[in-house]
């Protein structure tokens, strides 16, 4: 008979949590009705609502010390805090309540902003990232009520779809205000429905623009075609140099590891990523390296005449956006160094080469060893009735890295709602509800963990 780690009784928890879940999933609903789209074309007097219908969340699940922060610039963020037993571990737990702009409206099957389900998965923008963090959360806390046995500390950013652009300012501020010895950050994935993951690892991010000028001026490209050099070939012959013929970056001083997680099926991610038949896929390696632990760059968009304006003319200025995911480990300002040397040295025809920083962010790397990640992998395994597996995420989530640095001595926990199926960022973005009901659940457990280790010293 084996020996259990922890005593929290799971199925008293489990079957609690049952009875509390419509309406933890009510509030779900009602926060994703609220359109709180961080980037700047839209209305940001949806995040105060957003943040506001947070707060009150919060304080309706024991949460008395709870206030709205930002710092210059920033969009507003909800803390709150709830100390713990003497001598207890303090934990924070993270979530955002901003989201992606939903795209083009006829690419959803419902209204993004009005949840619906569908064979037990709730469509709407938000529904999965990260609403259901912040629910999951609130779930946790409600379920376990005044058999909470470590202080928590809430931290509901409002940015993080725009990349946090305050977020160093804002620990900086509210420093002592958001310390804590465990840091939970919900907002990554399991690697299918019916397996939890815990994330140990991030690539990091490096994006920008590169600008292609061969010409003064638009000219007649029958006039002069076939010798004058358009700025639009120069452009596709520089960016063909960036990936070798199998479609693996190309550009040297951009480091690449190999993982040793077990391998994604190769049918499986083919059916996640929706890459048609017959369609290779790019790299070489194991699927896990190409998506966790080596470099991957795409171009994200071109500024050049759309086809319904175009004309028989030499276009002179192109401009592409780049985002490259970097190693885990590679530092992002020796990886930009890489990318503008690489352009600028296989520029074609001596056309003129511009490239300029955008977005940096650090990778993450997790120390899986020690207690927290004990309670953590009990937990999962707790409540899906199965091992949780070790993961990479190919995405990035710089402030990770932010908040090692302003806290090192805390264990980092990245855990997550998502699911291959999930569509984040994309149309009809959904949760699967009742992977959700068991994130809700290995979240009180891993509190009810915590506090078990505490009271064992």
């Amino acid at each position: 008979m084996s020996h259990e780690p922890f005593s929290p009784d799971v199925e008293s928890l489990r079957t609690r949590l049952a009875a509390l879940m419509p309406a933890v999933r009510a509030d779900l609903e009602r926060l994703v009705r609220i359109p709180s789209v961080s980037a700047d074309a839209f209305d940001q007097s949806t995040l105060e609502t957003s943040a506001s219908t947070v707060e009150q969340l919060l304080r309706d699940a024991g949460i008395d010390d709870v206030e709205i922060l930002r710092v210059e610039g920033g969009r507003p963020a909800v803390v709150g805090r709830r100390p713990g037993p003497a001598g207890a571990p303090t934990v924070m737990l993270y979530a955002h309540h901003d989201v992606q702009p939903p795209g083009a409206e006829d690419a959803w099957e419902t209204s993004a902003f009005e949840p619906t389900e569908r064979d037990g998965r709730l469509y709407a923008r938000g529904a999965a990232d990260d609403k259901a963090g912040i629910m999951a959360h609130v779930a946790a806390l409600r379920l376990l009520g005044d058999e909470l046995g470590v202080g928590v500390v809430l931290f509901i950013e409002g940015e993080e779809e725009i990349g946090s652009p305050t977020f160093t300012a804002f620990l900086e501020t509210y420093r002592e205000r958001l310390a804590a010895d465990v840091i939970v950050v919900a907002d990554s994935l399991n690697p299918k429905v019916g397996t939890p993951g815990l994330t140990t690892t991030l690539r990091g991010l490096v994006d920008g623009t590169i600008t292609v000028r061969t010409l003064k001026h638009a000219v007649h490209s029958g006039v002069f075609g076939g010798a004058a050099p358009d700025a639009m070939l120069a452009t596709i012959r520089l960016l063909d140099s960036f990936w070798t013929a199998d479609g693996a970056v190309a550009v040297e001083g951009l480091t690449a590891s190999e993982s040793d997680a077990a391998d994604y099926p190769e049918a499986d991610f083919r059916s996640d990523a929706g890459v048609l038949d017959g369609v290779e896929l790019i790299g070489g390696g194991t699927i896990n390296s190409r998506i966790w632990t080596r470099p991957a760059m795409s171009v994200i968009g071109i500024d050049a005449p759309a086809v319904a304006q175009s004309s028989n003319t030499l276009i002179p200025e192109v401009r592409v956006k780049f985002s490259v995911r970097i190693a885990p480990g590679q530092d992002p300002t020796a990886a930009l160094d890489a990318i503008r040397e690489h352009a600028l040295k296989n520029a074609p025809f001596g056309a003129q080469v511009e490239v300029t920083e955008g977005e940096k962010g650090q990778s993450f790397r997790a120390d899986v060893e020690g207690p927290v990640y004990d309670a953590a992998r009990w937990a999962l395994e707790k409540s899906w009735g199965t091992p949780s597996v070790a993961i990479g995420i190919g995405g990035s989530i710089p402030f990770v890295a932010d908040l090692k640095q302003t806290y090192p001595n805390a264990s980092v926990l990245i855990t997550g709602v998502e699911d291959p199926d999930s569509r984040a960022h994309g149309a009809n973005e959904s949760l699967h509800l009742a992977e959700f009901e068991k994130a809700c659940l290995a979240e009180a457990l891993l509190l009810a963990a915590l506090a078990e280790q505490n009271r064992d010293k």
